[in-house]
């Protein structure tokens, strides 16, 4: 079920998702669909080098799980009129992501909420903190 403007209040909770442990498969699926084909997101020994103990998840990737919650939350991807990230750890293979959010702010006349968003490990740490813009057409 999508959030309607009228129900939505500050503090509100956007439900969780476990995300399902990223795999080297899902990596490079996102190297093709976004050309980004940084080494360090398929090559382990390149990855290695620079200080990981395997290759790295693309940060935006996670990013786009952000997206996926925000539009099945808000009723589809045209209600999302802006989201942002900020990278605060990387994520591995086989890292599950937990992604979430809260209603941060309402504006009526635009008929809009504003989301913090967060995406989490199991183990509490903090992967991507974010933020979205939702818009609820008139009634």
């Amino acid at each position: 079920m999508s959030a309607t403007f009228e129900t939505l209040r500050v503090g509100d909770v956007v439900p969780s998702v476990e995300r399902a442990a990223i795999t080297t498969t899902q990596l490079v699926q996102y190297a093709g669909a976004s050309g980004d084909f940084n080494r360090i997101h398929f090559d382990e020994p390149f990855a290695k080098e620079g200080g990981f103990p395997s290759v790295i998840a693309h940060g935006m990737l996670s990013m786009a799980f952000f997206g996926q919650l925000v539009a099945d939350w808000a009723g589809g991807p045209e209600r999302v009129a802006r989201l942002a990230a900020r990278f605060k750890a990387v994520t591995f293979p086989g890292d599950r992501v937990t992604v979430s959010g809260e209603v941060s702010a309402r504006d009526e006349a635009a008929r809009t909420v504003e989301l913090k968003l967060f995406a989490k490990k199991p183990d509490g740490t903090v992967t991507l903190e974010g933020s979205a813009t939702v818009r609820f057409a008139p009634t």
